[in-house]
């Protein structure tokens, strides 16, 4: 079985072959950025595959951000490449949940934050619920949407 980062190295080859330049360079910068994950700290390892997605969320997230900068700058051409190469990388990672399925999964935290301690969680148990919701989302929502939906089941 082959990893994601091998993966990556598979479909960089490919996009060199065809002369793809948007997929080739951002495919390159996103192997750049999980080879500089594996020697920072105190020793080099190999990534795990749940690692690399993690690189290539905070990746695309940084696309997306700096899309809205060029935006509101009126660099229209620039934001396009950012949005662009946020949607090559985001087809390595899991698909997003909707909004309804964050919202079940937060309700669900709570409802086993319950059974665990007896009575009815509030603001106070926050951060046990959310270490249930983002386990359970495992990477297929935005921290930031998760607490939203945590906030607003446990407000209910």
């Amino acid at each position: 079985m082959s990893t994601l980062k091998e993966q990556l190295r598979t479909d960089l080859t490919a996009a060199m072959k065809a002369r793809d330049e948007l997929v080739r360079t951002t495919l390159r910068s996103a192997l750049t950025a999980i080879g500089n994950a594996e020697v920072s700290g105190d020793a080099a390892k190999e990534l795990s595959d749940s690692e690399v997605r993690s690189v290539l969320t905070k990746e695309t997230k940084r696309r997306a951000e700096s899309a809205e900068a060029f935006a509101g700058a009126g660099r229209t051409e620039q934001a396009e490449r950012e949005r662009a190469e946020g949607e090559v990388l985001a087809r390595y990672l899991p698909t997003q949940l909707s909004d309804d399925e964050v919202d079940a999964l937060a309700a669900d935290a709570v409802a086993q934050v319950a059974a665990e301690t007896g009575e009815t969680p509030g603001m106070k148990q926050m951060g046990q619920v959310m270490k249930k919701a983002n386990a359970a989302a495992a990477g297929q929502a935005e921290g930031g949407r998760v607490a939203a939906a945590v906030k607003k089941a446990l407000s209910s």
